[in-house]
């Protein structure tokens, strides 16, 4: 038996905390009508083992690469536009909601202005509209309005990726030490040249890891957007499953992986550049 001044004194408190995470998730997992025995039921078993043991071989026939092929171009020229689309709105709105560049902020030790205010809470206002609505609801509003297609994927991308982005980039800017940039405003420097020598060097390690991990999403995102007809592999996996066609599935799931590797990688080497 241990003695009392072996014990973890914070035993008691995390115990406390493991029960209230308890009684708090339950009601959530009965609102989700949670019910995993699902999985293991014999109807269940056997349609999901009559599909996936179609995965292999995975579909190789060179008719069939040709359109992976297409279909994966379109879907990174989709997530990449879209985030080119979404750097326009976000790098400008990044900087009106944040205080990094703020003159009163540098010239009265971090008191806020009253312009300042009024301009930096309507962009905040808009940017989390904008990251409210999910991509994949702004694709279905953009299929009616555009048509079927990869413009209504570009299109969702941009608007929500924009207020990620932006609020993102704001807090990275605020983040940063504010000292270099607020040394350049009070000597009488402009505000883009205290952003560039004095905010961006200190934080374009993480601005490069965080957009290209957006790109990412992007990617993923684009890809679900095509089961709504907004074109890509995600176009492509949903007729191969209306068909059953698991070889097909599986061939299109190997090149997501790839790409989403790729993504990974890019961004081991955009951060070691700037670290």
């Amino acid at each position: 038996m241990l003695r009392a001044d072996t014990r973890d004194p914070a035993a008691g408190p995390r115990m406390l905390l493991a029960l209230l995470a308890i009684v708090l998730l339950w009601p959530g997992i009965q609102l989700a009508e949670l019910d995993l025995g699902v999985l293991v039921q014999p109807d269940s078993a056997q349609s999901m083992g009559s599909f996936l043991k179609d995965f292999w071989p995975p579909a190789r026939d060179a008719e069939f690469l040709a359109l992976l092929l297409d279909a994966t171009l379109q879907t990174l020229a989709i997530a990449t536009a879209g985030m080119a689309l979404a750097l326009l709105l976000a790098v400008p709105a990044s900087l009106l909601a944040s205080r990094a560049l703020s003159l009163s902020a540098a010239a009265r030790h971090g008191r806020p202005s009253l312009p300042g205010q009024y301009l930096r809470w309507p962009v905040r206002g808009v940017l989390i509209f904008l990251r409210s609505v999910p991509e994949i609801v702004w694709a279905l509003l953009f299929v009616r309005a555009v048509g079927l297609g990869p413009t209504a994927g570009v299109l969702a991308i941009a608007i929500t990726y924009a207020g990620m982005l932006g609020k993102v980039y704001a807090e990275i800017f605020e983040s940063v030490d504010q000292r270099p940039a607020h040394a350049l405003l009070q000597s009488g420097s402009g505000r883009l040249a205290a952003f560039a020598y004095g905010i961006l060097p200190n934080a374009a390690s993480e601005l490069t890891s965080y957009t290209v991990y957006r790109w990412e999403c992007a990617i993923r995102a684009s890809v679900v957007m095509g089961f709504v007809g907004a074109g890509g592999l995600g176009q492509q996996i949903d007729l191969s499953m209306r068909m059953f066609a698991g070889a097909e599935v599986a061939s299109m799931l190997l090149i997501f992986l790839v790409l989403v590797l790729l993504a990974d990688q890019l961004s081991r080497l955009l951060r070691g550049r700037f670290t």
